[in-house]
């Protein structure tokens, strides 16, 4: 099978031109035989091109613009449906050829493939399906089937009964038993709210001790506060005595003791006046 690419050597378009080196240019990388035929120097290459795009695939005016890509005479598209088919790694099926091995494209395909028919053994695909089998005598063999279903019901009872074991476990001092695989809905319950009591009662020790903490606190501040107060109470009496007023009778003593100061001085006085005037005369 050979990829004819169908192009425009003499084209004036710019994006023509570079659409035609970007289809060419990712055949080259992948390796993948192709034609060029070009449209511009052979009228016969032209003509075949506009005969054999499909009707859907040509624009209003019914020319199909260059690049065209076809698979011998299998139409494969444009440039545009080439470039959806190079972003999502489907080249080889836009083209119509099978993905080499190891190739992203094929791996996709075979896990694709896989998906479908299920895994392939030796060249043929293997089916998961479990045929009946029949006696010799041609009748289905029913009781069989049953014997099987009931030894199977029994071996997935002993697993389940082996997964189940007593394992010691230790809260407090004192030794319970956890049963692996056994525990139920119950039980998780009644230890989330052991747990949930073991907290409350934690929380309420730590209150009990915080308030006997501060009543003791309290009670080695209060002999200081009282000798405090003690000796405020004295400063205030003593205070109040030098603030207390001078009685009537003491200001009368006063002022007689002043009177009599004053006489003194005078009578001191008057003598040394009368020599003064005995020694003038």
């Amino acid at each position: 099978m050979v990829i004819k690419v169908f192009l425009a050597s003499s084209s004036g378009s710019t994006a023509i031109k570079k659409k035609q080196q970007d289809v060419l240019g990712f055949l080259e990388a992948l390796k993948v035989d192709y034609a060029p035929l070009d449209i511009a120097c052979n009228e016969d290459n032209r003509m075949w091109m506009r005969e054999n795009v499909p009707v859907e695939k040509k624009p209003t005016n019914g020319i199909p613009l260059p690049p065209q890509i076809f698979n011998e005479e299998s139409y494969c598209g444009d440039y545009e449906t080439f470039f959806d088919a190079k972003e999502d790694n489907a080249v080889y099926a836009f083209l119509g050829l099978p993905p080499p091995p190891g190739s992203k494209e094929a791996k996709e395909a075979e896990k694709a493939f896989i998906l479908e028919n299920g895994p392939v053994k030796n060249g043929t695909v293997e089916n998961e399906t479990v045929e009946s089998e029949t006696v010799e005598n041609g009748t289905d063999d029913a009781e069989d089937e049953e014997n099987l279903e009931a030894e199977e019901v029994e071996e997935e009872n002993l697993d389940d009964d082996s997964l189940k074991r007593e394992v010691p476990m230790d809260f407090n001092g004192d030794e319970h038993t956890h049963e692996v695989g056994g525990e139920t809905g119950e039980e998780a319950a009644e230890e989330a709210a052991e747990e949930d009591a073991a907290t409350e009662e934690k929380v309420a020790k730590e209150e009990e001790e915080a308030v006997k903490d501060t009543e003791e606190a309290a009670e080695d501040t209060a002999p200081v506060k009282q000798e405090e107060a003690q000796e405020e109470v004295e400063d205030d009496e003593a205070k109040g005595e030098d603030d207390q007023p001078v009685s009537e009778g003491e200001e009368d003593l006063g002022s007689e003791e002043e009177e009599e100061l004053r006489q003194l001085e005078e009578e001191e006085e008057a003598p040394e006046v009368t020599e003064q005037e005995e020694e003038d005369e």
